[in-house]
């Protein structure tokens, strides 16, 4: 008898919805998958049959074959484990196939017929809610991530007995989350609705809000936070340069607080990244906050961008919609740190594999702080013992490509006693945030249907349609082109930055003193590279 069950699996960021076809004939006994799948899926097999006999089902000798359709996508994970088992269960009579129309199956079964969690089921889910399926099986720590998807009524079980009592139409308990579900009563199930999920979002929101630091507690340094607040507004790339202790990293921890939430698109996106790679909150609530993710120097370059044997998200997809902080820049290998170079200008990462290509969304805002020079005071000659020779290579770890990528390059000074002892509060990260949402609201009625988030986006043309000059700024920046001797993209980036800074201003053009603030904010990494 043969029985057809709907699963999904994941490649990329991308999801495909997977039809397990299960047909068991007579012949020589023998338990088979086929249509690519990977060792975790063939492994499938002994678990399946182990977790069905202490779920009270034993198998008959019989010729069990299994087909993940459509054939050609190569299959990995262990979700495919309850699809198969649901699948003998109905091939062998006990189940009917009207019972799972349009009901989505996921889950790894131990072998006690336990159904664990899995990754990826974020994806999955909006996939099929997208191709109109309206149900969701799920093991009972996925639960609250299938219902994030408000069209999907998600129902988490506990094991594979419950799953088979749930399609059979018996009657079950429902169990609330939170609610404690006790293994000797009755067959129990998780279900969770769009509005509970709407409650933990909210509460974990507020945790985080209560978590995040705040602009309050920098004293001084009126230059650096005027250039963190230009460069959330548009979300452009930021570095920092100073001596040590002069409140770089303290700074860039405190950009999240300014930045605006994500929108509910943004938010599925984020969500989907962080399910594939099991790291969305239990909870079960999308992100809302802006992901910030600071790695240690001495990361690899595929754990920033991404890869392994089966390829995974690096620490650069992890960063999408958000702030990607690199501390001690010139710490990092050099090699490393130019695997940033075409994600900063694509917005993506590229990973190919003899058995495909994988695409990770890579829209990040980079932040990095650095040290002037090995002992960190250069160009202060009282204080630093560098040599020339010493501040040119340590600087030079940093390549011009991505200095060049760079959008706003300022720098840290050192705190004078005034502004540590200054006994007046600080401007707050709320202040800051609403006119970085003004700014923002600007930019969200300007690139209407264009596609485009921040001004930071614009590409080449964009630039020549949201950025025109008028004859007077034209003239300015022919100088300043000359002066500078600026590239191309450096040029385009001085526009962006000006752009967001007359939108700072509430100016629906550019003026001069926007273009001079915008190219003050290029003199840093002359004064040091040049």
């Amino acid at each position: 008898m043969l029985s057809t069950i709907t699963s999904g699996a994941v490649y990329g960021v991308r999801s495909h919805l997977i039809q397990v076809e299960v047909d068991i004939s007579q012949g020589l006994p023998c338990f088979q998958i086929v249509g690519l799948p990977g060792s975790e899926v063939r492994e499938a097999r002994e678990r399946v049959k182990v977790a069905l006999k202490n779920a009270g089902v034993k198998l008959p000798p019989m010729c069990i074959n299994v087909n993940l359709s459509p054939a050609d996508l190569p299959k990995n994970g262990t979700m495919f484990d309850l699809p198969v088992a649901v699948g003998i269960m109905i091939a062998l009579g006990k189940l009917k196939q009207e019972n799972v129309a349009g009901t989505l199956l996921l889950g790894e079964l131990g072998l006690s017929g336990e159904l664990k969690p899995v990754r990826g089921v974020l994806p999955i889910v909006r996939e099929a809610a997208v191709q109109g399926v309206r149900r969701c099986i799920l093991p009972a720590g996925n639960a609250w991530e299938g219902a994030l998807i408000r069209e999907m009524e998600s129902i988490g079980v506990r094991n594979v007995t419950e799953a088979v009592a749930l399609l059979a139409g018996e009657t079950v308990s429902v169990v609330k989350p939170g609610e404690s579900m006790d293994g000797n009563g009755a067959e129990s199930v998780v279900c969770v609705t769009a509005g509970e999920v709407a409650c933990a979002a909210a509460s974990v929101e507020e945790k985080a809000k209560e978590e995040q630091l705040d602009f309050s507690q920098i004293n001084g340094q009126q230059g650096l936070k005027r250039a963190a607040e230009v460069a959330a507004a548009g979300f452009h790339n930021l570095l920092i340069i100073g001596a040590p202790g002069s409140g770089k990293t303290m700074l860039a921890r405190r950009i999240p607080s300014i930045l605006p939430p994500l929108t509910r698109e943004e938010s599925l996106e984020v969500s989907t990244i962080y399910s594939i790679c099991g790291r969305l909150q239990s909870v079960g609530s999308l992100r809302t906050t802006r992901p910030f993710l600071h790695p240690h120097h001495t990361i690899t370059g595929r754990a920033l961008a991404g890869g392994g044997r089966i390829p995974a998200p690096g620490v650069i997809s992890l960063s999408h919609r958000g702030v990607l902080f690199l501390d001690e820049l010139p710490e990092f290998k050099r090699e490393t740190l130019d695997i940033l170079r075409q994600p900063l200008e694509d917005k993506q990462v590229q990973i190919a594999r003899s058995s495909g290509s994988y695409v990770y969304p890579a829209d990040f805002m980079l932040v990095g702080a650095m040290n002037p020079c090995p002992c960190g005071f250069y160009p202060d000659r009282e204080r630093c013992r560098c040599t020339p020779f010493e501040v040119r290579r340590y600087l030079n770890r940093v390549s011009g490509p991505i200095l060049d990528r760079m959008d706003i390059c300022v720098e840290a000074v050192p705190m004078a006693f005034a502004d540590m002892t200054c006994s007046g509060e600080a401007e707050g990260s709320s202040q800051v945030r609403e006119r970085v949402m003004a700014a923002r609201k600007r930019q969200e009625s300007r690139f209407a249907g264009s596609g485009l988030h921040f001004n930071a986006d614009m590409g080449a043309g964009d630039v020549a349609r949201y950025c025109a000059l008028e004859e007077a700024e034209l003239r300015y920046m022919e100088r300043m082109f000359a002066a500078m001797q600026l590239s191309a993209r450096a040029y385009h980036r001085i526009l962006k930055v000006a752009r967001t800074i007359a939108d700072l201003d509430n100016s629906d053009r550019i003026g001069t003193i926007h273009l001079a603030e915008a190219i003050c904010y290029r003199q840093s990494d002359h004064k040091y590279w040049n």
